[in-house]
């Protein structure tokens, strides 16, 4: 069985300037991603797909391989994860003669995923004989308790169920997408361009290891996590 990791790493980025390659813990970004990827046995080919040559050339340096610089239609902020993708899969089947069984997306702004939650999660796609298995960690900000502010000022519930909690333990348990681990079957995702389907199941992480750096207050608090040694 062979399994592709595509980690897109594009050289634009408006929260923090050349973010895939911003220093965190000693390394740049995506150096994390990079090396968890390589980590997992079970992933048999690491590709970064970047239209940008340094983050190309650190890349390399980490081990990935960058056979490719991704098109410039692919490189706006527009552009979607499933055609990048999708472009990766194209180019190494026609100029490689590489064919997948499976593809796993793994964000490079998701640092604090590593090998063992890579590996898991193809355990659990063996398991539940999936279609495709996605990451989530449970919500810090229940919409139970969020509420909306009208014209005038005034505040009213987010939801219009009539169900009123008073502790957080009655609460009901909800999961957020945290852009960790996108894993699916190659043929499927070609096929329907899209990662979900009837047997796609969750993989569930910690709220530290989801950290998802978009903006400068998430670099911030991934900072501090390292250096209160939160995280090995």
């Amino acid at each position: 069985m062979k399994i592709l990791a595509i980690i897109p790493a594009r050289s634009g980025s408006k929260g923090i300037p050349n973010k895939n390659i911003v220093d965190l813990g000693g390394k740049p970004l995506i150096a994390w991603t990079i090396q968890a990827a390589r980590a997992c046995k079970m992933v048999d080919k690491v590709v970064v797909s970047t239209d940008d040559p340094k983050i190309a050339e650190i890349s390399n340096k980490y081990g990935a391989e960058v056979p490719f610089i991704r098109p410039s239609h692919l490189a706006g902020d527009r552009a979607a994860s499933i055609d990048v993708d999708l472009h990766a899969i194209d180019w190494l089947e026609k100029n490689e003669g590489y064919f997948s069984d499976f593809l796993v997306h793994l964000q490079p702004t998701s640092p604090f995923r590593t090998a063992k939650d890579i590996s898991n999660a193809i355990l659990l796609l063996k398991k539940k004989k999936a279609d495709s298995i996605i990451s989530l960690c449970a919500v810090s900000e229940h919409p139970n308790w969020m509420k909306c502010v009208n014209k005038e000022g005034k505040i009213t519930d987010f939801l219009k169920n009539g169900i009123k909690y008073e502790n957080r333990q009655e609460l009901p348990n909800l999961y957020r997408l945290n852009g960790a681990i996108y894993l699916v079957k190659t043929d499927l995702f070609k096929e329907k361009r899209d990662w979900y389907f009837e047997k796609t199941y969750a993989y569930i992480m910690s709220q530290e290891s989801s950290v998802d750096i978009d903006e400068p207050f998430d670099l911030e608090i991934a900072r501090l996590l390292i250096s209160k040694e939160h995280l090995k």
